[in-house]
């Protein structure tokens, strides 16, 4: 129905299987409810054909063949799409990043893929996965919550990223009051993060709060394997990336715009000795490039 090439046949073949019970018009008006929030994923994530004939035992041998196919497909949209995401008040898309104004003034920043629940009368949030930033108006604490402790911001900005049985919290003005769960608390101070695990609290490190990053759109690499670039720079581009494993050691130095990652991936290849080969516009793969004699 997405592909642009529905033909009348195919919408009378169609009408045909919502009348034929109640189950397929309401499975129907399902599909229909859900359709926009798959807008961001392409066409060819698509539904199979919805009248099928009963399975013989050599369609259902080509449909486990099909099935290890689809499985990749499946994954991804369960990227794209996180449950924790249909239930949070504000969610962002993979790419996605949101800038909201709360009523006292104090501005929290969504990062890609995120999700997160916000009570702003109680002064509190949660996050489910994902990153923001904080930056309060005023001097009065606000909470926030994940599954491996809580903060208290006290006053300035704070940096939240929650994902992968990690929380890593960095205080870039104020300070925070952490309560991990199940380990002593701690206080951070301007310039100061602490990661936090479900094992236990790591050291208390040192970073330069005035470094650019997510906030300003921009993704900063000085001397970093590219293996951990692109795994970072993957959080922000729909769709799915790969690269060779001989590849994961070059160094990467430079500041990249997050607004268009394919074309990140474009600058990569003119500075570093490999180049991009593309299945679809949204299937990339990083492979060394052919040496020319």
């Amino acid at each position: 129905m997405e592909s642009g090439a529905v033909t009348e046949q195919d919408l009378a073949r169609l009408q045909r299987w919502r009348e034929a019970s109640e189950a397929h018009e309401s499975a129907w008006r399902r599909v229909s409810a859900l359709k926009g929030r798959f807008q961001s994923l392409p066409p060819a994530v698509a539904m199979a054909s919805l009248d099928r004939p009963a399975p013989s035992r050599r369609s259902v041998m080509k449909g486990l063949l099909g099935l290890a196919v689809a499985m990749p497909a499946g994954l991804w949209v369960a990227r794209e799409l996180p449950i924790d995401a249909w239930r949070a008040d504000v969610a962002t898309n993979t790419g996605e990043r949101r800038r909201l104004t709360l009523a006292d003034g104090s501005v929290l920043q969504i990062n890609t893929a995120t999700a997160v629940d916000i009570d702003a009368g109680q002064r509190q949030l949660t996050l489910l996965r994902g990153e923001i930033g904080l930056r309060l108006a005023n001097a009065t604490p606000f909470a926030i919550h994940t599954a491996l402790g809580h903060v208290k911001l006290n006053s300035g900005e704070i940096n939240v990223r929650y994902g992968n049985g990690r929380c890593q919290l960095s205080v870039l003005a104020g300070s925070a009051h952490v309560r991990p769960t199940g380990f002593a608390p701690l206080t951070l101070l301007a310039g100061q993060q602490v990661r936090l695990t479900s094992t236990g609290t790591g050291p208390v490190e040192r970073f330069d709060p005035r470094q650019p990053g997510w906030r300003d759109g921009v993704l900063v690499a000085l001397n970093e394997p590219l293996g951990d670039f692109l795994r970072e720079l993957d959080r922000y581009r729909p769709g799915i990336l790969r690269w060779q494993p001989e590849l994961e050691d070059l160094r990467v130095t430079g500041s990249f715009r997050l607004d268009d990652p394919d074309q990140v991936l474009n600058l990569l290849a003119v500075s570093l000795p490999l180049q991009v080969q593309w299945r679809t516009r949204y299937w990339a793969t990083l492979v060394p490039r052919e040496k020319t004699t």
